[in-house]
């Protein structure tokens, strides 16, 4: 029997997708430190020398030509190829790496997805890749047909430079590549007699030098790296944006779509007693944040202070590089939909007797409704405990320390209140709780949850997980019933105000519902088409977090805006949302935008998890359970906005949250609840 790593070995590696192999670092989920021009020149390199390696161009002193314009069959390739192709006048190969490094993230995508479908590399949220299993050994990658041997690149390379090998023609080239970006310093000890011997192989062929050569000029035109550095950073007007009709309405991302249309994708504001801060707003800037972000913007700095509130230092959110990528990693099994999943009869059963307490009649307000029905979930599946009786106080006290520490709207004393310190002190009452019942016999035969998972990660390796951070840890565990509540209040009021889709939602989940409660498997695209439909609309027109906040670690060119260092930084990452030429009538509720047909979502514009790095760990539990609820409410009840001629505002400070005075009036009970 074949297996898919066996698979692999029908058809050689391309050298961009070894460069790729020999580049990525796994304890960062991404490349060894190459800067990002640099990496787009080495990977233009390796496609036109692997080009050049199977016969379809050929290169000389001084010009680089067409050999065979049949194409490869490689989506990496065959963009490079039909470019030479186009191209009337003979250039060498100088002109056609910095001809195409703009292109190259292109290239990088197309080999990144072709090696996940291989099974060599596995993808994960944030855009972070690792080794899928199997493939590290011997024997998984690169078959050859001559019967010269099958190894994993990074083991022919290695036995080339260390073990004095004479290295096959694709070998040298991947050396001179990654010699020249200057990268074996950070995967291997390099001593003299090792870097003498890398010189040597990287004069071995004629193809290698040459592209080598090629790459290493380009790395060394700065003008190149940095397209447009004297334009300025357009400023806002503050009385324009005081008198902006949708920060009456509390709409951000409006808001930011709105200053983008007038001011372009990168702007500032200039508080009148604080420093600017620059706005990232737009498709491209989204798309840059998404794969370039990681090297420039850290969050740490805007966390650091909100830690401290907790007794904390280095938890998930302020986290950035290696530290941030091993964290995610250890904690995803318990923000899975799997981790949910396999608690459905659990998750029916809470959402009904929570249900059961609703009266036919009465109006109950939208935010707290929705997070105590939430939190009735949240709070035993993550922490193991009720916390129903102490979880607005736990939120209340959260969003002040937002508001003081990281979005600096409120002074330092505003937390130290005689309101707020009570609050505080119910954080030891939650650590209590957990503590009482997080004991091996307890535990035993439970499903695991995201309590267990730290106290194993604190036992393994207590400097990394020290027991100070757990105060937080399982504190922000429960922000989720603020994030995942506020999104099930908008999606209650957008199917209540709208009794067509309501209806269309309830055939769906009585379809589910009516012979019992399903399994997670039966909530398949088909199934409820509409109400996915429905949910990602909501999640465009009403973003939980509109935006993100970031410090430049590292001066660079965004949109041919320079971002010098320390520079406070928004990514605005939900305007794209409200923009026009990504989703056309942009206020109009719409879930056809996510038919085939259309595919409005298929870029970096529909971002309401964020983006790169930090991308919402728990997004596709929160699509589970937000489904769930939404499905379970629409089957047994009919609820109306109250009042009737309700029109939506925002409450956006720290969070999009509905306004206060949004309620939902329980108008009819349409099937019981078996309790």
């Amino acid at each position: 029997m074949t297996t898919t790593s066996q698979a692999t070995t029908t058809k050689r590696l391309s050298l961009p997708e070894e460069l790729i192999l020999m580049l990525l670092n796994e304890e960062t989920g991404y490349f060894h430190q190459v800067p990002g021009w640099d990496l787009n020149c080495a990977f233009v390199g390796a496609a036109l020398a692997e080009l050049s390696l199977i016969s379809r161009i050929d290169t000389d002193e001084e010009s680089l030509f067409l050999v065979d314009r049949m194409p490869t069959g490689n989506p990496a390739l065959d963009p490079v190829l039909k470019e030479i192709e186009a191209e009337p006048v003979k250039r060498n190969t100088q002109y056609w790496i910095e001809r195409l490094a703009a292109q190259a993230e292109s290239i990088i995508d197309s080999t990144l997805d072709h090696l996940v479908a291989l099974n060599v590399l596995q993808y994960h949220d944030g855009d972070f890749w690792t080794l899928a299993r199997g493939t590290t050994q011997a024997g998984t990658l690169n078959g050859s047909s001559e019967g010269s041997g099958v190894e994993f690149v990074k083991t022919r390379i290695s036995k080339a430079i260390f073990d004095n090998e004479i290295p096959a023609p694709r070998d040298v080239i991947i050396i001179c590549l990654i010699n020249t970006c200057d990268v074996f310093r950070f995967m291997f000890q390099l001593d003299d007699e090792t870097e003498e011997r890398i010189e040597f192989i990287c004069k071995m062929d004629l193809i290698g030098r040459s592209m080598a050569a090629a790459v290493s000029h380009n790395l060394a035109g700065p003008l190149l790296q940095r397209s447009a550095l004297t334009k300025g950073i357009p400023t806002v007007s503050l009385s324009k944006m005081a008198f902006n009709r949708h920060i009456r309405s509390g709409n951000l991302p409006a808001l930011f779509a709105e200053l983008a249309q007038q001011y372009g994708p990168v702007f500032q504001i200039k508080p009148p007693f604080g420093k600017p801060m620059v706005f990232l707003a737009g498709s491209n800037t989204n798309r840059w944040v998404h794969r370039r972000g990681r090297m420039y913007l850290r969050a740490r700095d805007y966390f650091a202070d909100f830690e401290k509130v907790y007794g904390a230092a280095g938890v998930l959110p302020a986290l950035d590089g290696a530290d941030h990528f091993r964290l995610r990693k250890s904690l995803s099994p318990a923000y899975s939909r799997k981790r949910l999943a396999d608690q459905m009869d659990d998750l029916y059963d809470r959402a009904r007797r929570h249900m059961a307490e609703w009266k036919v009649g009465e109006s109950y307000p939208a935010t707290g409704m929705s997070r105590r029905m939430i939190n009735s979930q949240i709070s035993p599946f993550m922490v193991g405990v009720d916390t129903q009786d102490i979880i607005d106080d736990l939120l209340k006290f959260k969003e002040r320390a937002l508001s003081v520490h990281v979005m600096k709207l409120m002074p330092k004393f505003m937390l130290k209140t005689p309101g707020m310190k009570s609050k505080a002190k119910i954080i030891e009452t939650l650590l209590e709780r957990v503590q009482s019942v997080h004991t091996p016999a307890q535990r035993a035969g439970r499903h695991r949850n995201l309590v267990d998972d730290y106290l194993s990660l604190h036992a393994s390796d207590p400097q990394f997980v020290p027991e100070s951070n757990l105060r937080f840890a399982f504190t922000a565990a429960l922000v989720a019933s603020a994030y995942l509540g506020d999104a099930f209040s908008f999606a209650l009021y957008a199917m209540a105000s709208q009794p067509e889709l309501y209806a269309r939602i309830q055939k769906e989940a009585d379809a589910l519902f009516d012979n019992g409660d399903p399994s997670s498997d039966a909530f398949t695209p088909e199934a409820i088409d509409v109400t996915h439909r429905f949910l990602m609309e909501c999640l465009r027109m009403y973003p939980i977090v509109p935006m993100s906040m970031r410090h430049v670690m590292n001066s660079c060119v965004v949109e041919d805006y320079e971002l010098p260092v320390g520079s406070k930084v928004v990514i605005a990452q939900t305007a794209t949302h409200y923009m026009e030429d990504i989703f056309p009538d942009p206020f109009k509720f719409d879930i056809d935008r996510y038919l085939p047909s259309r595919n409005e979502h298929l870029s970096p514009g529909y971002a309401p998890y964020g983006l790169g790095t930090h991308t919402c760990l728990g997004s596709q539990w929160m699509n589970l359970q937000l489904a769930t609820n939404v499905l379970m409410v629409a089957h047994h009840f009919t609820i109306k906005v109250d009042p009737e001629n309700f029109k939506l505002r925002f409450n956006p400070i720290p969070s999009m949250k509905p306004s206060k005075k949004l309620k939902f009036r329980i108008a009819e009970r349409r099937r019981e609840l078996k309790v």
